[in-house]
């Protein structure tokens, strides 16, 4: 099932509006108690902030449809997880961090991310380890996720129900943040990493290696074909968009001065093409925490702020209306396009970081391009809100003149 994804709306108390950035309002937070699997609660159950880090409160459980697993036992748990995001991450230029096995990210949802492998390898020999697409696939559900032993649901790949991995004309949200801090995006960016050029699909710069041979390895056949394990591909850079951390520094819709990010990798039929998530290792720094034994249970020692996503009323209407909206970024004007199916004389409403409103257009009908002049407008981060009697959506926009 896909789910459309919506940007929170803004509230702060007490501090100053500047410091509300994406890595603290990019999370699905769940704020109507809603249950899934098992009837343990959905999505993000809060989110904390101080100066230097974020703090994700999560059940590990998504409010999408999850199951069933085929030749898996395992059933997921409510994991309790509070993961910690740094807010000033930095590139390693020490000693590369390898991605561990176990929750190397969280997703939006506060669901965790895995590595590309499985966790065994050829003959337990540690040298050909082997690919969980290849392995597990068969275990993963419509999602393209599945519960570990310990209960902890996850996802090695792309997560197809978390965003519209099928929309190939928009940059794609960010979808979670890895433990260095940096935030990953789904599919698709603009052609070039200054911010400019077509929407196009990331690709891998990792290529599949060719021979039937592997050294100190099975031979290359119909049991163990190329791609059952990792070192079947070579990095080799150009090959693709990203680098070998499966990233790129780019200009993005939330961050017009440009940040690394990495993006999940599919192919053009929308099938996960490795390294899929995160390449072998990571791109900055790691805090402790996060992962290792007991991982994923921070206690938070330092003064935080709990972001609240309620002043834009959201949470009272939580139905979707559909719209488009460009361009965004934008340097003078923004368009909004209602779908057809929708209902006639909706709201819109420019908002500024703090919910001040910044214009009102009532009677917006379905069908017709309404096209809004910015121009006197600062640079930075607003949200049109659309409304109409039993429907809210509320989206973000970024003026970067």
């Amino acid at each position: 099932m896909k789910q459309f994804y919506t940007l929170a709306s803004i509230f702060l108390a007490n501090i100053a509006f500047a410091q509300l950035t994406p890595e603290i309002t990019s999370w699905k937070i769940n704020t109507t108690g809603s249950t899934g699997y098992a009837g343990i609660l959905t999505n993000v159950q809060q989110v904390q902030y101080s100066t230097n880090n974020v703090y994700v409160s999560s059940t590990c459980i998504p409010d999408y449809t999850i199951g069933p697993w085929t030749a898996n036992p395992n059933i997921p748990s409510d994991k309790n997880f509070v993961f910690k995001i740094t807010r000033t991450p930095d590139e390693n230029t020490g000693t590369l961090i390898n991605i561990p096995l176990g929750h190397i990210g969280v997703w939006s949802n506060g669901v965790s991310i895995f590595n590309a492998k499985d966790g065994m390898s050829y003959n337990s020999a540690g040298i050909w380890n082997r690919d969980a697409l290849f392995y597990e696939g068969i275990s993963f559900d419509d999602c393209l996720g599945h519960p570990g032993p310990g209960g902890e649901y996850h996802h090695h790949v792309n997560p197809k129900c978390l965003y519209d991995d099928t929309d190939s004309t928009h940059f794609s949200p960010i979808i979670g943040y890895a433990f260095d801090g940096f935030p990953i995006y789904g599919a698709y960016a603009y052609t070039n990493s200054n911010g400019t050029g077509a929407i196009k699909r990331m690709k891998s710069s990792f290529v599949m290696n060719t021979g039937t041979t592997r050294t100190n390895g099975p031979a290359v056949d119909a049991t163990y074909p190329l791609g059952a394990f990792i070192e079947d591909r070579t990095f080799v850079n150009g090959a693709g968009d990203l680098d070998i951390h499966n990233g790129r520094f780019c200009v993005t819709p939330d961050y017009p001065n440009g940040i690394y990010a990495y993006f999940v990798t599919i192919d053009e039929n929308l099938y996960p093409v490795y390294p899929y998530v995160l390449g072998p290792n990571y791109y900055g720094t790691v805090q402790a925490g996060n992962t290792g034994s007991n991982s994923g249970h921070n206690t938070i020692t330092e003064t935080v702020t709990t972001y609240i996503p309620t002043a834009l009323g959201i949470t009272n209407i939580d139905q979707i209306i559909e719209f488009e909206y460009y361009p965004n970024p934008t340097k003078k004007n923004i368009t909004i396009f209602v779908a057809p199916s929708e209902n006639n004389n909706l709201e819109v409403q420019l908002l500024n970081e703090v919910g001040q409103q910044i214009f009102m257009e009532r009677n917006i009908q379905p069908a017709v391009p309404y096209t809004f002049n910015l121009e006197n407008l600062s640079n930075g981060i607003y949200y049109l809100k659309l409304q109409g009697k039993e429907k809210l959506t509320v989206r973000k926009i970024i003026i970067a003149k």
